[in-house]
C-alpha cells in the first residue's frame, strides 16, 4: 500500500497536518483557560469552533470538492490554513485572542473541502483490493494522534509557549500543503453539469444518497451508532468515580488504554484488509462494541474495564474503516464530495443529540441503564448492516 505514491503522499501530509491541528487545539485550550480563569462558555466555545463546521460545511465542502481538482483542493486548503495561523498570530500579539477561535474555526472550515478531496483520490488512484487497508491506515493515524497528540501539544505549550506553538502550526500546515503539492497534475475531469447551479448540485447529492439502497442503509446505521456513542462519551468519568471508586484523574489511564489499543486495532486491520470484507469487519467490529459498551456499564472491577476497552479500542478502527471503505466503494466519483460530506454530518448530528441527553438519562435512571440502551443500539445499526447484506445477497 505504501509503494502507491498517492497513498505515501497522502498519509504523509496527514502526519503534518495532525501534528499541527493536535499542537494548535491544546495551545488554544491551555491558553484561554489560563487567560480566563476556566471560565466554561470560552471552553465551550472553542468545541463550538472546532465541531461546528462539520455541520455547516461538510456538505457545502464535498459539493465544491466534486468541483474542484483535488489535489489542487488539498494543498489549497492547507496553505490557507498555514496563513491564517500566521495572521492569528499577529492578531494575538496586538492582544486580539479572540481570533485564536475565529482561527479555529476557519481552519476546521477548510478540513470539510480537504478530506472529501482525499477520498476521491483513494478511489480513483487506489485499486480496489487495497482500498480498505488503506482505511486502516488512515484510523491508525487518527488513533497515533489520539495518544500522542495531547502530550505533544501540551508540552509543547508549557515549554514554548502560545506564541511558538502558533508558528509550528503554521510551519507544518505549510509542509502538508507543499508535500501535496508533488503529486501529478489533477487529471481533467468531463462535467455534464458543470454549468448547473452550486445548489442544484448540492441537491442531487443529497438524492443519490436517498436513492443509492446501500449508501441510505450505511447512512441510517451511522446515525443510530453515531447516537449511541454520543449518550456514552460524556459519562466515562462516572464511569471512574461511580463503577470504580476512583479519582477523577484516573480517566487519564483509560483513555490512553483506548487509544493505545485503537493504534494496535488499526495495525492489525491492514493485515486483515485483503482477507476481510469490509462490510464483515464492520458488522463485527459493531457486535464486539456493543457487549464492551455494556459490560463497561456493568462492571465494578477495574481490571475488568480495562480489558473491555482494550477490546473495543482494538475494533474501533474496524468500524470506521469499513464504513469509509464501503462508503467509497458504493459511491460514483462524480458524487464523492457530495456523498462524504452527507454521511459525516449525520453521525456527527447525532452523537451531540445522544451527548445532551446522557446527562439526563442517566439522573432519570441510571449509569448501567444508558451504558445497556447504548449497547441495544448499537445492536440495532448491526441489524440495520445485516438487512443490507441480505438484500445484496438476494441481488
Amino acid at each position: 500500500m505504501f509503494s502507491n505514491r498517492y497513498v505515501r503522499t497522502i498519509i504523509c501530509s496527514r502526519v503534518l497536518l495532525h501534528l499541527g491541528i493536535w499542537i494548535r487545539n491544546y495551545a488554544v485550550l491551555l491558553y484561554v483557560t489560563d487567560l480566563t480563569g476556566n471560565d466554561p462558555v470560552y471552553v465551550s466555545l472553542i468545541s463550538v469552533a472546532e465541531f461546528a463546521p462539520i455541520f455547516l460545511f461538510a456538505l457545502i465542502g464535498g459539493t465544491f470538492a466534486d468541483r474542484w481538482r483535488p489535489k489542487r483542493t488539498m494543498a489549497g486548503s492547507d496553505l490557507i490554513s498555514a496563513v491564517s495561523v500566521a495572521g492569528v498570530l499577529l492578531a494575538l500579539i496586538n492582544g486580539g485572542w479572540i481570533a485564536l477561535l475565529i482561527g479555529t474555526f476557519l481552519s476546521a472550515s477548510l478540513s470539510q473541502f480537504s478530506q472529501p478531496s482525499a477520498m476521491k483520490l483513494y478511489k480513483r488512484h487506489v485499486p480496489g483490493e487495497q482500498l480498505q487497508g488503506v482505511m486502516a491506515m488512515s484510523q491508525t493515524l487518527v488513533a497515533v494522534f489520539m495518544v500522542l497528540g495531547p502530550v505533544i501539544g501540551t508540552l509543547i505549550f508549557l515549554k514554548l509557549g502560545i506564541h511558538v506553538s502558533l508558528i509550528l502550526t503554521s510551519v507544518l500546515f505549510l509542509g502538508s500543503s507543499l508535500i501535496l503539492a508533488t503529486l501529478p497534475r489533477d487529471a481533467s475531469e468531463q462535467h455534464s453539469n458543470l454549468k448547473s447551479s452550486f445548489m442544484s448540485e448540492m441537491t442531487a447529492g443529497i438524492r443519490y444518497v436517498w436513492s443509492n439502497q446501500a449508501l441510505r442503509t450505511l447512512c441510517l446505521s451511522f446515525a443510530v451508532v453515531g447516537f449511541a456513542s454520543g449518550l456514552t462519551q460524556p459519562l466515562q468519568i462516572f464511569i471512574v468515580v461511580e463503577q470504580l471508586g476512583q479519582a477523577k484523574s484516573f480517566l487519564q489511564w483509560l483513555v490512553m488504554t483506548n487509544g493505545a489499543a485503537m493504534l494496535i486495532g488499526g495495525v492489525a486491520i491492514m493485515g486483515a484488509a485483503k482477507k476481510i470484507p469490509p462490510q464483515r469487519l464492520f458488522v463485527a467490529g459493531l457486535l464486539i462494541t456493543a457487549i464492551c459498551t455494556t459490560g463497561i456499564g456493568a462492571s465494578t472491577m477495574i481490571w475488568l474495564t480495562i480489558l473491555l476497552l482494550i477490546i473495543s479500542g482494538l475494533v474501533y478502527p474496524a468500524i470506521q474503516g469499513g464504513i469509509q471503505t464501503l462508503i467509497v466503494r458504493n459511491t460514483e466519483m462524480a458524487y464523492m464530495g457530495r456523498v462524504s460530506g452527507a454521511i459525516m454530518p449525520v453521525f456527527m448530528g447525532m452523537m451531540v443529540i445522544g451527548m445532551s441527553l446522557s446527562g439526563y438519562l442517566k439522573g432519570a435512571l441510571s449509569l448501567f441503564v444508558v451504558y445497556g440502551l447504548s449497547g441495544l443500539l448499537i445492536m440495532a445499526g448491526v441489524l440495520i448492516l445485516l438487512k443490507l447484506r441480505e438484500r445484496q445477497s438476494g441481488k
